[in-house]
């Protein structure tokens, strides 16, 4: 036997009586416009709701996450929006261009994924041991310019106009952190 069940879990199915109510709303005010206004006044009210109702959307639609997302990292698990995609683009091509710019923004979130994937699939802390996160980051000869990039103890820079992480070597340490 099952209990009652939540409106919430119905879905939209649930909410027939209301969007009916709305819909009829919005035909009675695109009417009162039309009449004042004419085809012009009627568009005006209709494109206002088609903005209301698409903000009241995002307000109460929830979030879909998938069943899997107890097995994911936060960052996973969590919907981007098109504006924190927009931001960390920005933060991304804005790196590569000034190297005040890297070092406020992106040069942070690349350790902070060194840091966890020298955590969880190494045991060793960033802060605590960076020689070892060195000697992994960097095996061979050639990679040690990959270091200065994510190096926690280099400060950072603040003023001038040196250009930021090559896209190349920007590319190279991703591919290096994937590996770890």
């Amino acid at each position: 036997m099952t209990g009652p069940t939540d409106p919430a879990d119905e879905g939209w199915p649930g909410a027939v009586p209301e969007i009916c109510i709305a819909v009829v709303l919005v035909a009675l005010a695109a009417a009162a416009g039309y009449v004042t206004g004419g085809l012009p006044g009627s568009v005006v009210i209709v494109s206002g709701a088609a903005v209301v109702a698409l903000l009241v959307m995002r307000v109460i639609t929830p979030l879909d996450i998938a069943p899997d997302a107890v097995h994911r990292t936060d960052a996973e698990a969590t919907p981007v929006t098109f504006a924190g995609y927009w931001r960390k683009r920005t933060g991304l091509v804005d790196g590569t261009q000034s190297m005040t710019a890297y070092d406020a923004e992106l040069r942070g979130t690349l350790q902070h994924l060194l840091a966890a994937r020298l955590a969880e699939h190494h045991g060793i802390n960033l802060s605590d041991d960076p020689g070892a996160a060195r000697r992994l980051l960097c095996p061979g000869p050639g990679d040690d310019a990959l270091w200065y990039w994510v190096d926690p103890a280099r400060p950072a820079v603040t003023t001038g106009k040196e250009p930021g992480i090559p896209p190349r070597t920007l590319g190279r340490l991703i591919d290096r952190l994937e590996q770890l």
